[in-house]
């Protein structure tokens, strides 16, 4: 796969649809090997390459910045939290796992209300279902959850006055995920982790067709 002809738009996309719960690359791995790229093609096709490969590592590594950043602020880490949560929605397998968890919950204390919280039927077309299918949690649109955890998230930063720690934490931590994908040498690994993301992708459409 040649990350140079991949666009930021197939980047995120990719990012929203891959299974989020894989754990962390290995610290050994995660710090060691690093080049300046040749040009700037190499530069694109390596941060690219290494933002999908080590997204785990990054999305940890901003968090415990966001967390230093608001030591002093106890309703700030709650304030990350729910943008966190709120961004965590837009990944499909996260949405559907928490939906699952959440539903499976309640159908211990409340078998009718948890059948309420199934997502609505998706219609069959053609012997086949449609490749672009909304998201549901609980039941309900992830719109919905995502505009509630915004709202929630936008009173606390309010309250907390932590809008600038927070734009501060995270230009630091953008800055260093930038800095280290910029420079951290695609090791074999990546590489075949990448194809093998790609033929499940591939393989994932061929299905649907």
């Amino acid at each position: 796969m040649e990350w140079g002809n991949v666009t930021a738009e197939d980047l995120i996309d990719a990012l929203r649809e891959v299974d989020w719960s894989s754990p962390p690359r290995p610290l050994a791995e995660f710090f060691s090997r690093f080049t300046v790229p040749k040009s700037s093609a190499a530069w694109n096709s390596r941060l690219k390459c290494n933002l999908y490969y080590y997204r785990t590592n990054y999305f940890i590594m901003i968090v415990l910045i966001l967390g230093l950043g608001f030591l002093r602020r106890p309703l700030s880490i709650v304030a990350a939290l729910s943008t966190a949560l709120c961004f965590a929605f837009l990944n499909d397998s996260f949405a559907g796992t928490f939906s699952e968890k959440v539903t499976r919950t309640v159908r211990q204390f409340s078998p009718h209300l948890a059948a309420k919280m199934r997502p609505p039927f998706t219609p069959v077309i053609r012997g086949r279902r449609s490749a672009k299918r909304s998201i549901y949690i609980c039941g309900q649109p992830r719109s919905a959850f995502v505009a509630a955890a915004s709202l929630v998230s936008f009173f606390l930063w309010y309250v907390s006055c932590g809008l600038l720690t927070l734009s501060w934490a995270l230009a630091i931590g953008l800055l260093a995920t930038i800095i280290h994908a910029s420079s951290r040498t695609p090791n074999l690994k990546a590489r075949l982790n990448t194809f093998r993301e790609e033929f499940r992708h591939v393989w994932r459409n061929h299905n649907v067709l």
